[in-house]
């Protein structure tokens, strides 16, 4: 008789559900693990026999044979070695063969018998209560995968001798208990008072939070500009009960979960620009999500953009525009969500100080130029704002902090948020994939429908297109900036001003 339990293979954020066959026959003391195993799959062997011996139990001398089906998808992971460890004790008959029906197991084998975590967890969760299975995790993943709804029953146990006791009936495991989201503890947010001066640069960020737009910022050094990005997500709206759920299965399959088991807060990424591109944009062998989906719904930030590899910023290109990166590796195509809001900073020139009247650059303007050059004019057009931030006085920084606090900011970026989201007639996205509804999001009919411009402004962005030679992607980013700045101020048409604010914060060249 074949003992089968049931598990799971993820090919990016699809989870595809895999049958654990396990066969033992008469013949050479053997396993075999067919079915397209990875190397660490075919190690679970060795795992599996572990855990038996530190239990008393020797695997007979006999020829067992281990299917995964289907046996044409690759399978890759240590979270196989539970379901074969279950398969593999039905077959020695110490566990009855109707205990593994309706059960989706995954979990990595210690020599000592202990469980340990593994990646995937929500989203296995998430695929067992949709098909209506009781799921089998370890213990320090429990809460985790309570997330997947509260009608989910999970077997979290901390030990194979546990959980054998529990399906024998000799021991409960209680289902994990999720913490409500109120309770989670979030990251205090940097509060922008902390900046002195800066009050055009912090108004770039309001109007980049509020409408999910780009923003680069190029100035010397010391001027603020990375305090300025870390403050970002301080001002964006908190994420809605879905956003933080699809957040968390990201960062479940890369393995990067706290212990709450959710992600609570806006991802903030800034990745240092020796990167590597898999690093950033995701691959490597196994095809694994990069910065740029480890920062879906919040915040990816590049310092020293221009110190980047070229291949690297270009490779953005996709991702900025499409709100997805798609991985090609021989034997798939994975496409990750990734819908960030990109932030980059970098200096004037190579020594940072080109146009400082205090601090004049020897080689200008050849050395700004040449530095400059290095952003390719494709990745500069899909950024919607472009400032240059000053450096700040001596004198300036002992002066009283100005301006709006990060709150106050916030509770107009909400209102802003709330106008779109109206606008788009939803107000989340239905899918892993889709973009969110803000005016950086805005294309084809709908973005003539919702950008209506008042005569005077119609004007103005006739004379700019013309006399600034805005290619079609240019026009588009200064009509959604514009339709942003129109949101703060709770108007219905863009006037004038809103064009000339938007204007204001493009160039028509990087040099």
């Amino acid at each position: 008789m074949v003992a089968q339990i049931k598990t799971v293979s993820f090919q990016g954020l699809d989870v595809q559900t895999v049958d654990v066959q396990v066969l033992m026959t008469s013949g050479l003391p053997k396993v075999t693990i067919v079915g397209l195993p990875e190397r660490a799959v075919g190690e679970s062997k060795e795992r599996v026999r572990g855990a038996l011996a530190s239990l008393g139990l020797m695997q007979p001398p006999a020829h067992v044979s281990i299917n995964l089906a289907p046996a044409d998808l690759a399978k890759e992971g240590t979270h196989f070695d539970l379901p074969i460890v279950l398969g593999l004790l039905v077959e020695m008959e110490v566990l009855a063969p109707d205990c593994l029906q309706g059960l989706l197991a995954m979990g990595e084998l210690g020599l000592d018998g202990s469980i340990s975590p593994v990646v995937g967890a929500l989203p296995a969760a998430i695929h067992a209560n949709r098909l209506g299975l009781s799921l089998i995790c370890p213990e320090a993943q429990g809460q985790e995968a309570a997330w997947a709804g509260p009608e989910l029953d999970i077997i979290a146990p901390r030990s194979l001798l546990a959980l054998m006791k529990h399906l024998m009936g000799r021991q409960q495991i209680p289902r994990p208990k999720v913490r409500s989201s109120d309770q989670i503890e979030r990251r205090p947010a940097l509060d922008l008072r902390d900046i002195k001066g800066q009050e055009t640069a912090k108004r770039a960020l309001e109007i980049t939070a509020a409408g999910g737009h780009n923003l680069l910022l190029i100035g010397p050094p010391g001027a603020g500009k990375s305090m300025l990005a870390a403050r970002l997500p301080g001002l964006l709206p908190p994420m809605t009960a879905e956003e933080a759920l699809s957040v968390t299965m990201v960062h479940s399959l890369a393995g990067t979960l706290t212990e709450d088991g959710l992600v609570s807060s806006r991802p903030y990424r800034d990745p240092h620009h020796s990167a590597s591109l898999p690093a950033l944009v995701g691959g490597g062998t196994k095809a694994k999500p990069g910065e740029v989906t480890l920062a879906h719904l919040g915040v990816l930030f590049l310092d020293e953009l221009p110190e980047f590899d070229r291949r690297t910023l270009e490779a953005l290109r996709q991702p900025i525009e499409t709100g997805a990166m798609t991985v090609s590796r021989a034997n798939a195509h994975i496409t990750y969500p990734a819908h960030f809001q990109f932030i980059a900073a970098m200096n004037p020139c190579r020594c940072g100080y080109l146009s400082d009247p205090g601090r004049a650059c020897s080689r200008a303007p050849k050395c700004g130029q040449d530095y400059q050059a290095r952003i390719s004019g494709p990745l500069y057009d899909r950024v919607d704002l472009v400032l240059e931030v000053p450096a700040v006085a001596a004198l300036d920084l002992g002066l009283a902090p100005s301006g709006d606090a990060s709150v106050v900011v916030a509770e107009r970026v909400l209102r802003a948020r709330e106008l779109q989201a109206r606008r788009f007639g939803q107000h989340e996205s239905q899918t892993l994939l889709d973009k969110p509804p803000v005016n950086a999001s805005l294309e084809g009919d709908r973005l003539e429908d919702h950008c209506a411009l008042e005569p005077d402004g119609r004007r103005l962005v006739a004379e700019a297109a013309e006399q600034l030679n805005l290619s079609a992607r240019g026009y588009h980013r200064l009509l959604r900036v514009a339709r942003t700045i129109a949101d703060l101020d709770e108007q219905e048409m863009i006037q004038r001003l809103h064009i000339a604010e938007a204007l204001s914060f493009r160039r028509l060249a990087l040099a």
